[in-house]
């Protein structure tokens, strides 16, 4: 918006200096006219009178698109008196241009009642002049020409408004789709999080629940006195007891109205269970797993098997026919997914961002990676690489 209101001020200013410099330059060119042609019989005379009416048919144009009224009618006025002085000579064309951009101003510049009573004070006080300039010898015909001219040149600003205007309705149009599309982004982003978040409650609290567990059992199984390691393990059991009650608290606030009961919670060991159901689904999918399969933190391994479902899921909506491979790699300090097919790439890439916006938090979640994009040949492909880790690795 605001880069928008900068190129309209820069177009202002620059609309205005070339209005100053047509005006300038066509009342420069009146005067040379007026004092340096060979026959002043155009213009009546060389008088003080057709000075002043030569800038009154010229300087004015400066404010044509600030004041088109006042322009017009100042404009015209002096165009028409130029005219009657000049009869029975055909009067100067700057007073021909002049009106015809004062006219081109009515149509260009101004709306509504005002576009219609700037044209018939236009016509109200140039035709009668120009009528009795014809009564004094103009040719007959030289009345109606001048009279098409000014219509027509206020018809054209009129379609050249018209266009403007809706080109600038396309452009606001364009700023607010954009910042639609920022806005639901950032939604996007936050009911990912937000189901994360839910997914990896049951995570973080069966393992708080097994520390509280162990702690209660050390404690239990304890020999001697040593009081103050009896207030340690009974404060980790006390305060993990406290922690599970806190969670539970915060999941009643992230979860959605539907009253979500979360299942335990699947992970690259589920893998296979996956491929089977997106193959009864109508996509062939082949799994390959490379290195030594090795336990996984929960959250990892969770965040791993959501990164590959939602993959598939965007191959089965968006590829088209296609098949897919899915590849786990197991290295010593990461674990890498990816998911590849051979459909079309450019819908395969454009799930709304939702798709990739949960990858990218989940990924981000642990400091890992995230590559998605178009293969080299043909397809698209998502490449995962989470540290097992965590982030403070």
């Amino acid at each position: 918006m605001e880069r928008s209101i900068g190129a309209a001020l820069r177009s202002g200013r620059v609309h205005r200096a070339a209005d100053i410099a047509l005006a300038a330059g066509l009342a420069a060119i009146a005067l040379a006219d007026l004092f340096f042609a060979s026959d002043a019989s155009s213009w009546g005379g060389t008088g003080p009178l057709q000075v002043f009416l030569a800038l009154g048919c010229t300087v004015p144009l400066a404010w044509r698109a600030r004041r088109p009224i006042s322009t017009v009618v100042v404009v015209t006025v002096a165009g028409g008196l130029l005219v009657a002085v000049a009869a029975p000579h055909q009067a100067p064309f700057e007073v021909f241009v002049g009106s015809v951009l004062a006219a081109y101003s009515i149509g260009a510049h101004t709306a509504g009642r005002d576009r219609w009573a700037a044209l018939a004070a236009m016509f109200a006080v140039g035709v009668p002049l120009m009528i009795a300039a014809d009564d004094r010898g103009m040719a007959a015909g030289n009345t109606l020409a001048p009279i098409a001219w000014l219509t027509g040149s206020w018809a054209v600003g009129l379609i050249i408004r018209g266009r403007r205007l809706r080109t600038a309705e396309l452009e606001q149009l364009t700023e607010e789709l954009a910042l639609q599309r920022d806005l639901q982004a950032q939604a996007a982003v936050a009911v990912e999080r937000g189901r994360i978040a839910r997914e990896l409650h049951d995570v973080v609290a069966h393992n708080v629940s097994m520390m509280v567990v162990q702690a209660s059992a050390a404690e239990r199984v304890l020999e001697g006195g040593q009081p103050d390691v009896r207030d340690a393990l009974g404060a980790i059991a006390s305060t993990g007891r406290e922690t599970i009650d806190e969670m539970r608290l915060l999941l009643g606030i992230l979860r959605s109205d539907d009253g979500l009961v979360l299942a335990p919670q699947p992970g690259l060991a589920d893998l296979d269970e996956l491929v089977r159901n997106v193959s009864t689904a109508g996509l062939h999918v082949d799994l390959y797993v490379e290195g030594e399969p090795t336990p996984l933190p929960p959250g990892v391994d969770l965040s791993a098997y959501r990164i590959v479902q939602e993959a598939l899921t965007n191959v089965i909506k968006h590829a088209g026919p296609a098949s897919a491979d899915v590849i786990v790699r197991y290295e010593t300090d990461r674990v890498e997914v990816e998911v590849r097919d051979d459909g079309c790439a450019a819908a395969a890439g454009t799930n709304g961002g939702n798709g990739l916006i949960g990858m990218r938090e989940r990924v981000a979640m642990f400091g890992g990676e995230l590559d998605a994009g178009t293969r080299g040949d043909g397809g698209f492909a998502v490449l995962a690489r989470l540290p097992i880790a965590g982030p403070a690795a």
